[in-house]
């Protein structure tokens, strides 16, 4: 399987620049102290060595797309008396109180921020999740839970199933980003769409959408549909494209193949950068997975971003999809991991590595080159996992 260590993902790139139009409308219109938000949660403990699995999970960077906050800890740990410290925006205030005492046993506790100026809130649900190690041979996404995002509901975002049954926020889009280049779009018109007949139950689409005239001004005149495992951190789009997208969630088995189902259309005329049209060429599409390790040889902690998600040392394995045939019949893919080193089992065991999985419908989107209308739907995703008992 070819690896392609030499490209930007087209995925990161369109994120960039839509996140760019964002920020940059955001900027001129936002009235002064109505930020809202809590930035950073932690949780002090005695002994983090035997309450985390790894000493960094004991903050969590809240990036401002957040509304959920979650903390994943050793299956044994007591989690009936803890108090989560916060950092908000400046002059904000948080009730319950910062480092307030609460019991997270029986599921969320829930945090209102209000603004400087008293006049913007924000609600955020907070978790604390004891977790045994993973031993499933398989795991599942579904895409059978998604929603209007609450605060616009102008488009669609995904859920997973957390362990206690609760819904977390693993599956990112740029679906926020499109909110800005084309306000007047109906949310079914994004480039990131629930399907409700899919292969069994519901299925996500993915479209190349034009960016209308913000993005014919900027000569940036396509969106690629997307959806992958990890976030986004609009605060640092400007200052620091490519790390602004963050790839992958910690994973404690080890995958061995990446399967599910898929349609791929592309769409009539692929054009480039300029939007002029490359006679003879179909556009493809992208599906990949990609496990690494999530600590440096120091210790620090490490996630890919969109210049070394697929060429970082860090990687151990790639599942890819070298050619995405299109196809208007649910079809099914069965791709096997490439490793390329070796995975530390007791290192496995806790949540030294991170599993990115990466959608996208347009595979040069990334430098504005692709169809508008190309169309790639996924369903029923698995992992098949090996594991040591």
């Amino acid at each position: 399987m070819k690896l392609k260590s030499n490209r930007y993902s087209p995925l990161v790139l369109t994120l960039v620049f839509l996140s760019s139009l964002m920020l940059t409308s955001c900027f001129g219109e936002e009235p002064e102290y109505c930020e809202a938000d809590i930035e950073t949660a932690t949780l002090h403990v005695d002994d983090p060595s035997q309450f985390f699995f790894q000493a960094t999970d004991s903050t969590q960077t809240v990036f401002s797309t957040d509304s959920v906050i979650t903390f994943t800890v050793r299956g044994d740990a007591d989690v009936s008396a803890l108090a989560p410290v916060f950092t908000l925006s400046p002059g904000a205030t948080v009730s319950p109180e910062s480092g307030s005492v609460h019991d997270f046993s029986g599921g969320p506790v829930r945090y209102t921020v209000t603004s400087q100026d008293g006049k913007w809130q924000r609600h955020y649900r907070v978790s604390v999740v004891p977790t045994m190690i993973t031993v499933a041979d398989t795991l599942f996404y579904n895409f059978e839970h998604y929603e209007l995002e609450p605060t616009y509901r102008r488009f669609y975002m995904w859920h997973n199933t957390l362990p206690d049954g609760s819904l977390g926020n693993d599956w990112a889009t740029a679906n926020d980003g499109f909110r800005i280049s084309m306000g007047s779009a109906a949310p079914m018109d994004y480039p990131t769409t629930p399907l409700e007949n899919g292969y069994d139950g519901a299925a996500v689409c993915l479209t190349t959408r034009d960016t209308g005239p913000f993005g014919r001004m900027a000569n940036k005149r396509l969106a690629a549909g997307n959806m992958f495992l990890g976030t986004f951190d609009i605060k640092i789009a400007m200052s620091d494209h490519l790390h602004a997208t963050r790839f992958g969630l910690p994973f404690t088995s080890r995958p061995d193949r990446f399967t599910g189902y898929y349609t791929f259309e592309p769409g009539a005329t692929v054009q480039d950068f300029y939007g002029n049209p490359i006679v003879g060429r179909v556009d493809s599409a992208d599906v990949y997975a990609v496990f690494y390790r999530n600590h440096d040889a120091a210790g620090n902690e490490v996630v890919l971003y969109g210049d070394n998600v697929l060429s970082s040392d860090l990687i151990v394995a790639v599942a890819e999809m070298d050619y995405v045939a299109p196809t208007d019949q649910w079809t099914p893919w069965d791709i096997k991991f490439v490793y390329r080193q070796e995975v530390d089992e007791q290192l496995l065991a806790n949540r030294g590595y991170s599993l990115a999985i990466v959608f996208s419908s347009s595979s040069a989107g990334g430098k504005f080159i692709g169809a508008i209308g190309s169309r790639l739907c996924v369903d029923k995703v698995r992992l098949i996992c090996t594991h040591e008992e």
